[in-house]
Parts: structure tokens; C-alpha cells; sequence
């Protein structure tokens, strides 16, 4: 297949472009309001029945194909990715609002993601194999030969994030993650960037086309409602859901695969405040650079960041109040911006008049005080509220997640009282502590408690910006995340679309290459309980 140069809103099922007519939806330019061409057909049941039967014939297939195809298939898809790469972002940016900068920055992740992914296949370490011998001679039963390995679940639905319409999209994470682990992916594009969509699918198809691949181990389907997408859950080939954005739409997800005769795993990333707690210490040594780090933080992506902190709590004294006059300063001087859609900029305005409403949390600053601007239409303003942390125990919904560049500045009476509000906080994607090394020794009960509240904890830093590394993880107790153990970012993220097969008492030829004896492969493998190493 050759990429098409100008978007056709259609499906791409099993590498052909599918659909006609019917019900129709549009992108929208964010920034001017105004709908984009073409329009795009909406996915129905039979397009959804198509892809997964394809994608299912597909699977068996990968589970024969050699290591070095499959790596060659994610090589050629960020190869591909970088060629197309002008094109991508310069719908990218019409769709989303989205700088051009801040997109060249997340391509070059998203196709570093793939090279990743093509070298943890190569090097197997994440199959995990394990082998115990055979001891026919064992007394008083004889031991037999068991060996295991992780394997691919199957065909992948893949749902593609809003606020990173590359990297935790069509071909972000999950897609390639499923790919390293021989798995078929259906990709349902988000509706508020379906040109990106295809434009992104349409180089992942060529690819397997290439790389002579089944093609039906990648299908894109266009939609802008509900109904394609719980049918993608609901199908009895579906295996595993990966999923990135609100907590409602997750959990209907989850509930929908729980509801299946045969539940299946659904990895969504979700709801978080993503709390920040500044010790005594680090506010009276470095006020004014922690609020200005922290406001860059907020305001980073239009706070449209999974990992943007919505909450703050330090204890009240002359170092508090320099630290939210400083913080105020900076907040006070950002230009409102677009955010990704009008549905969010809708959330994000309701979220925030909530905060309003709530008696005793007043607003201590909005962004366009220090603009050439004001607020224009369909945009999101910064705003900076403060309030005694005492009242989070009177209204537990300021817990709740408002996605945008606004947060909460607590007062807390003492470093106790911080301890007090973490523990009734939710699961978080993160936490954050800004002290010294001198007084970090002595909160160990507030890092106990993070450690069970966050799924990473950042020291001295911001929790927005992410490197998509194998000790990443990205992920936290619900309602963070579904599955606190996995990671939706970075090469652990494998591990969402493998489940182990043991094999025992099986001749060496009818083992996976990773569990014969002569380690073709030349993999680490744990062998009669020691790591052996080639």
C-alpha cells in the first residue's frame, strides 16, 4: 500500500480504505472554531466485526513470524512517522491547537518509542523465560520438565488519547507495545483529531504492507460517539483494552469488559490531581523557584498534561505567603490559550466555577492580567486558588480532578496535617515533594504514604514531562489507573498485552524458540533458579 496524500475520512480495515456513506463527523480547527474536510465516516458494528476477525486470523500468524520482522515492523513505522512527519503535525496543529514545537517534540517520541520497542523485542528480556528441569530420579514423585514464558493476549483495542494525539495515540505506546508483543491492534481514532488519525494509520499500514506483514494486524476505525467503541470492548475477540482519558469514560470501559461473559483487562489511565507538597525547608530556601517551576509545570500543554499538579499544600507562615505571591506573580503574566477541544474547554470552565462556588476557597489569580490580550472565546485562563487544607475533610470533591491550568494552593497548619490530607487523598499518576536533603530523612510517614497514594514520586522537580524509559512508571491506584501494576508509558508497557504459558513435559522442537534448551535466541533466562546469561 502507498500512503494517500490527501485524507480520505475513511476507515483503514486490514489495510484497505473502507467506508462511503452514512452518518458523518467533522474535525474542528480548534483555534478559529470552523470545521475541517473531509468528513469522516462513523465505524459501525460490521466495521468493527471486520477488523477484529481480521485482526484475530492475523495473530496467529505473528506467533510464527521471526523476531527481526517484527522489529523490522516497528523500525520501518518510525522511519515512517518521520518521513510523513510535516504533514502529521500540520494537521496535528490545526486540530488540536497544539504548538508545531511542542508537536516536532512529540513525534520525535513517538517514533522513539517505536525503536525502543523494536529493540526490547530483539532482546526477548521480556518474555521472562523460565525453565526447571526434569528429575525423573526425585524422590518420593519424579519433578517434571516446566517451563514458561510470556506470550501475546491476543487482538488489542486501542483508544487514542486527545492530549497526545502522537505519542499516546494511533501509534503511541500501546500500538507498538502490542506489535513488540505479536499482537494486532484495532485503533478507534479520537474524534477531535481524526485527520491526524489517519494520516498516523495510514504509515502504520504501510509499513506491515513492506515489512509483507498480514495486514490485518492493524485496523483504524473513525468515530465520533460511544457505540464503535463499547462494541470494541464488547466483542468476544477483543483480548485487552488500553485506554487514556477521563475517569467517566474509562470506567465505562471497564465496567463494559467486566460485564463480558469472558472479562478481559481494560488499561485505562484516568483521573489525577497529582498533589505537591512543599516542606518548610524548601520554602524558605527557594520560594520564588519553586513557584516559578511549578507554574511552568501548571501551565504546560494549556494544563492539559495527565500528570498536571492540581493541588499544592505547604504550611501557612511568612515562607507560604511568599511562595503564592510569587506564584501569583507568574500565573498572573501567562496568556490564556486554546485547549484541545471545545468539549474540554467546557469541563474545564465547569470544573473551575465549582471551585468557585465552594465557600471558603477563594480565587488568587487568572492568567491575562500581564497579557496583550484578554481571554478571548475558547480559551483557558490559568487560575490559582487558595484555601485552609482543613476544609478537604468538609468537601471531598476538591479531591476531584479539574483538567486544565488551574490548581488549589492548601495552607496546612503543619507538616501532621499534611500527612492527614495525603492519606485521604486518591490514587494518583504522581506525587511530589519539594524539600531539603537535610529535612527529607524525617518524613517518613508522609512518604509511606505516598507510596501507596502514587505511582511515581518526584523529588525536587515537576510531575509534567515524562522520559519513556524502561524504569518509567506511568500509572497509579485507582482512579489513576485501572491496573496500578502496569505502565502506560515507557518499554514496561509490554507487559499490558503478554500473559505467561507454561509448557510442561513438551519436546525441545515444539517449544518456543525462548524455551529450548540450546537458547537460540541467546535471551536471559532463570534455569533451575539461577539467571543464566549469553
Amino acid at each position: 500500500m502507498k500512503i494517500k496524500k490527501n485524507i480520505t475520512g475513511k476507515h483503514l480495515i486490514g489495510g484497505k480504505y473502507c467506508g462511503s456513506g452514512g452518518k458523518k463527523f467533522s474535525g474542528v480547527n480548534t483555534t478559529a472554531g470552523a470545521a475541517l474536510l473531509p468528513a469522516f465516516c462513523e465505524a459501525g458494528a460490521a466495521d468493527v466485526n471486520r477488523a477484529l476477525e481480521l485482526a484475530d486470523k492475523a495473530f496467529e500468524v505473528l506467533q510464527t513470524v521471526p523476531v527481526k520482522t517484527i522489529a523490522a515492523l516497528l523500525e520501518r513505522i518510525a522511519d515512517g512517522l518521520e518521513a510523513e512527519g510535516e504533514r502529521i503535525i500540520a494537521r496535528a496543529h490545526l486540530e488540536t491547537a497544539l504548538p508545531v514545537e511542542r508537536l516536532r517534540s512529540e513525534l520525535a517520541r513517538t517514533s522513539g518509542q517505536a525503536r525502543a520497542f523494536a529493540k526490547l523485542a530483539l532482546s526477548g528480556s521480556w518474555a521472562q523465560a523460565r525453565i526447571d528441569h526434569a528429575l525423573p530420579g526425585r524422590k518420593p514423585l519424579p519433578k517434571p520438565d516446566i517451563r514458561t514464558v510470556f506470550m501475546g493476549v491476543g487482538p488489542v483495542a486501542v483508544f487514542g488519547a486527545s492530549n497526545f494525539p502522537l505519542a499516546i495515540s494511533v501509534a503511541g505506546t500501546d500500538t507498538v507495545a502490542a506489535f513488540a508483543a505479536r499482537c494486532p491492534v484495532v485503533a478507534k481514532g479520537h474524534p477531535a483529531h481524526p485527520g491526524t488519525c489517519e494520516l498516523t494509520a495510514s504509515v502504520i499500514t504501510e509499513a506491515i504492507s513492506r515489512t509483507k506483514l498480514p495486514p490485518g494486524m492493524f485496523s483504524l476505525l473513525q468515530s465520533s460517539g460511544h457505540e464503535a467503541g463499547l462494541a470494541l470492548v464488547r466483542h468476544p475477540l477483543t483480548a485487552a483494552v488500553a485506554f487514556t482519558g477521563s475517569l467517566r469514560g474509562g470506567r465505562v470501559l471497564f465496567d463494559a469488559a467486566a460485564a463480558r461473559p469472558a472479562p478481559i483487562p481494560v488499561y485505562a489511565e484516568m483521573g489525577s490531581v497529582n498533589p505537591v507538597f512543599i516542606l518548610p525547608g524548601a520554602a524558605a530556601e527557594r520560594a520564588e523557584e519553586i513557584a516559578d517551576g511549578f507554574v511552568r509545570s501548571l501551565n504546560a500543554g494549556v494544563g492539559q498534561f495527565c500528570t498536571n499538579p492540581g493541588m499544592v499544600l505547604a504550611v501557612a507562615g511568612p515562607e507560604f505567603e511568599r511562595f503564592l505571591a510569587a506564584i501569583c506573580k507568574n500565573a498572573e503574566c501567562v496568556p490564556p490559550a486554546a485547549m484541545l477541544h471545545a468539549g474540554i474547554q467546557k469541563a474545564y470552565d465547569c470544573g473551575t466555577e465549582r471551585l468557585s462556588s465552594i465557600p471558603g476557597v477563594k480565587l488568587a489569580a487568572i492568567s491575562g492580567a500581564c497579557a496583550p490580550h484578554g481571554a478571548g472565546p475558547k480559551m483557558a485562563a490559568c487560575k490559582i486558588f487558595t484555601a485552609d487544607a482543613g476544609l478537604i475533610h468538609k468537601r471531598p470533591e476538591l479531591l476531584e480532578e479539574v483538567f486544565g491550568p488551574a490548581t488549589v494552593i492548601y495552607r496546612c497548619k503543619n507538616i501532621a496535617q499534611m500527612v492527614d490530607i495525603a492519606r485521604c487523598m486518591p490514587g494518583s499518576l504522581t506525587a511530589t515533594i519539594h524539600g531539603t536533603e537535610r529535612e527529607l530523612p524525617a518524613q517518613g510517614r508522609l512518604m509511606r504514604v505516598l507510596e501507596r497514594k502514587a505511582g511515581r514520586i518526584v523529588f525536587n522537580g515537576f510531575p509534567t514531562g515524562l522520559e519513556p524509559c524502561a524504569s518509567l512508571h506511568h500509572g497509579g491506584p485507582y482512579p489513576a489507573s485501572t491496573h496500578s501494576f502496569f505502565t502506560s508509558v515507557g518499554t514496561a508497557a509490554i507487559y499490558r498485552y503478554v500473559r505467561p504459558v507454561c509448557f510442561q513435559g513438551f519436546p525441545d522442537a515444539a517449544l518456543p524458540e525462548e524455551l529450548r534448551e540450546t537458547n537460540p535466541r541467546r535471551i536471559k533466562r532463570l534455569v533451575d533458579g539461577v539467571l543464566n546469561t549469553f
